[in-house]
């Protein structure tokens, strides 16, 4: 923003001119911003929440470490896996596309369970279900990206009204100073301003002093 203001000669222009400009660079900065933002969440893979809580494929099995190889559309026809605490058990299964390891491991389910290590019965589980109803009631840790997030823009809103003041605004007017101030006032008392309901009504002429 500094360089774009000094190779405009933004700092030469009158205050009014000078705000403006730097409100338009301001929302230009913002806009180029947010699109860096939409940017980065998409090349790291990020998805609406619907196409989330609908995939019942790759997606979901790469969460869980599962190797997916290929991926399928979704068939609407068919019951969607969706899981709330008011209704732990979905319809259909989370995975409904088993690997060749899954497969192996859903045979060896149909023996004995003592045979079973406890991870692969984690992983069996983990084939019907996303998560386990003690998951679903731990609270969400989003609200620490809101909270940082806002944080961030408040400090950079903080610095760059602190770059305006320094580098845009002029000196502070002599006419909000103490004394100016203290003389306006007494003129406006002698002359009487607003006497009814305005500002002189609070002010005692007998005693000299605002009325109490």
């Amino acid at each position: 923003l500094a360089n774009l203001l000094l190779e405009n000669n933004t700092l030469q222009l009158p205050i009014e001119q000078r705000f403006h400009s730097t409100y338009l660079l301001y929302c230009w900065a913002l806009a180029k911003l947010k699109m860096l933002v939409s940017l980065t969440a998409a090349l790291r893979g990020a998805r609406p929440i619907a196409w989330r809580s609908l995939s019942t494929t790759g997606l979901a099995r790469a969460s869980h470490g599962h190797d997916v190889t290929e991926t399928s559309s979704i068939d609407f026809t068919k019951p969607m896996y969706c899981e709330r605490r008011e209704v732990p058990l979905p319809e259909v299964r989370f995975v409904s596309q088993l690997t060749p390891e899954q497969k192996a491991l859903k045979e060896k389910e149909t023996g004995s369970w003592k045979e079973l290590t406890k991870e692969e019965k984690i992983a069996l589980y983990r084939i019907s279900f996303n998560h386990s109803y003690e998951e679903m009631k731990n609270k969400s840790q989003e609200w620490k990206t809101i909270v940082g997030g806002v944080f961030y823009f408040l400090a950079f809103s903080g610095l760059l009204l602190l770059w305006q003041r320094i580098y845009v605004y002029g000196p502070v007017p002599h006419t909000l100073s103490e004394e100016w101030v203290a003389a306006q006032t007494k003129k406006m008392i002698d002359m009487r301003v607003n006497p009814v309901t305005g500002f002189s009504s609070h002010w005692d002429y007998e005693k000299n002093e605002w009325k109490k």
